[in-house]
């Protein structure tokens, strides 16, 4: 064991059990999770009528309502939500991931992926952990100005949203985070 790993253990126990003790953190049951998808899809639309337009081209719709994100120098996210094909939920899955830097705080987010193709869609159902990046590749899409959105030259497979009750938020990622099936 190097000299550096009680600095790096350290941080990773604390985030961890600030994370796992973090209220709200429970496993929800399937009509929580439902009844919080669709309340962020309707936010979602809120913000902008073209992510509604791209929300109703898609082939299947990921949804994480209530992310929540917590640092202490190591950070960490957990959320449940559910994959809506074509539109109704069809299996429940988990995000969860870790990260370093400078960082601390606590904050939630909605994340909603949209699988554009069905090769994309069956791609991601077929796997047994899918991360954004590694998986497949996610065009995040920051919704500042409404007409920075062009819904009819968008090509890409996957796209992305993340977004609080607070509006959009923007230089965030889904990168890194693992998406696993649960068991419901």
């Amino acid at each position: 064991m190097s000299n550096s790993s009680p600095g790096i253990l350290l941080p990773a126990l604390v985030a961890l059990l600030l994370l796992a003790s973090a209220p709200g953190l429970r496993a929800d049951d399937k009509a929580t999770i439902d009844a919080g998808s669709a309340a962020a899809l309707v936010e979602l639309r809120g913000h902008s009528s073209k992510a509604g337009e791209l929300l109703d081209r898609a082939a299947g719709v990921l949804v994480f309502p209530d992310v929540v994100v917590l640092g202490f120098g190591v950070g960490g996210e957990y959320g449940e939500g559910t994959l809506l094909v074509p539109g109704k939920p069809t299996t429940y899955f988990v995000t969860a991931g870790a990260s370093f830097g400078l960082q601390a705080g606590v904050q939630t987010k909605a994340e909603v992926i949209l699988f554009m193709t069905e090769e994309a869609l069956r791609k991601f159902q077929n796997s047994q952990g899918w991360r954004a990046g590694v998986d497949g590749s996610v065009a995040l899409i920051e919704l500042g100005a409404e007409s920075s959105i062009d819904t009819t030259t968008i090509r890409d497979e996957v796209i992305g949203f993340v977004f609080s009750n607070k509006g959009l938020m923007y230089n965030l990622t889904l990168e890194g985070s693992k998406i696993t099936r649960i068991a419901r």
